[in-house]
């Protein structure tokens, strides 16, 4: 595996926000019937959870595992459990109210990852799709949600102009807007998404019991774009009502630290994107659903540069875990937390010491990002 030390190339400050009283803040669970849908799909599996004890030794811990979501439900990450889960929630409640039998188009913007899986579920159940995708998401990336027979938009603007391009599409009779980031009046569908993410975190916790972790995790560390995921996380490790809570970390790219700038002003705030390897997390505004969750239930935040995630994947793929920038992001993040100046009190902030667990979320595979170095939303 590459070596660990820390990097002095730069001075710059590190861009950093942690706050206390996080791990006291507690909201509801997420549905249990989730994770009962997911078991019952007939190419459900957990994916790995993989242990680096390098990692563990080069960060002063006790043991460090990575959540491999390189293989999905068939796809190269994470996404396809929230979109099954939500597609499945509104396709039920149109059957229920007497909606027609005919096709619905599910309309989405994409970075890459929820367009594919978007498009993955229409297919399989017989429904269409159309993806949006804003400007700096590969071809290849491209090319792969077509190949699932989706009719695709290119958009020459920021993922946010995407959005705003497919909820007009979404207007139209029989087409419904699936879309993995929540704003005023629209927030049912996104939270559907986010529970279907909460899949994962039950899975890391039955198999940190297997490797003999009782107690759960130290510390998570979560890549973010809008926030969707971390509210998953947040939800899963905040909504116990007793007994041990993490410290739960974000990570962004400094092209798009939505959420870090958001948790740094005290409210939810707009950023201009640039390009990033890292594309799915290249977004601009926080989910409103997700914002509340953010702010109140993360200990910290960080942004790292493309240089840091892709450094990041290649110490995975040494380790033999495939990651794409995105997915590597959470070993940027924390790595640069606990690295260099400010390292002592970033660790104290997290609460980590000799015998602390953490568990790194790897939320895609190389193959969802074909950008060079490694490895999208």
């Amino acid at each position: 595996m590459p070596d660990d030390a820390p990097d002095n190339a730069s001075s710059r400050p590190l861009p950093w926000f942690a706050r206390s009283g996080a791990r006291a803040w507690r909201c509801e669970p997420a549905p249990a019937e989730v994770r009962a849908f997911h078991l019952s799909l007939a190419d459900y599996a957990p994916t790995p959870l993989t242990e680096l004890p390098s990692l563990a030794d080069a960060w002063g811990v006790g043991r460090v595992f990575v959540k491999d979501e390189s293989c999905r439900l068939g796809l190269p990450a994470f996404k396809a459990l929230g979109v099954s889960w939500a597609v499945h929630r509104v396709l039920a409640e149109r059957a229920a109210n007497g909606g027609e039998p005919a096709p619905v188009t599910l309309v989405t913007a994409t970075d890459g990852n929820h367009g594919r899986a978007v498009a993955r579920v229409a297919r399989r159940l017989g429904q269409e799709a159309h993806v949006f995708v804003p400007q700096g998401v590969h071809p290849r990336a491209v090319a792969a949600i077509v190949a699932e027979q989706a009719k695709v938009t290119e958009v020459p603007g920021p993922y946010d102009e995407a959005v705003r391009l497919a909820a007009e599409a979404a207007a139209a009779p029989d087409a419904v807007l699936v879309q993995d980031t929540a704003w005023p009046g629209y927030e049912r569908i996104p939270r559907w998404i986010v529970e279907g993410y909460s899949t994962l975190c039950a899975e890391t916790d039955e198999q940190l019991r297997a490797e003999g972790v009782t107690d759960g995790p130290d510390l998570v560390s979560v890549p973010v774009g809008v926030g969707s995921l971390a509210q998953a996380v947040v939800t899963h490790y905040r909504s116990r009502p007793r007994g041990h809570a993490p410290a739960l970390l974000s990570v962004e790219p400094e092209a798009a630290p939505c959420v870090l700038e958001s948790l740094t002003l005290g409210a939810p705030v707009s950023v201009p994107t640039g390009s990033t390897t890292m594309a799915g997390l290249n977004c601009g505004t926080p989910s409103s659903i997700a914002w509340p969750h953010l702010r109140d239930g993360l200990d910290a935040a960080v942004a790292v540069a493309d240089a840091d995630s892709s450094r990041a994947a290649r110490v995975l793929a040494a380790a033999g875990v495939s990651s794409g920038p995105c997915g590597a992001a959470s070993l940027a993040g924390l790595r640069a937390a606990l690295t260099g100046t400010g390292a002592e009190e970033r660790r104290g902030a997290l609460g980590l010491g000799p015998s602390s667990v953490v568990v790194l979320l790897s939320t895609e595979g190389a193959a969802a990002n074909p950008h060079p170095g490694a490895g999208h939303r």
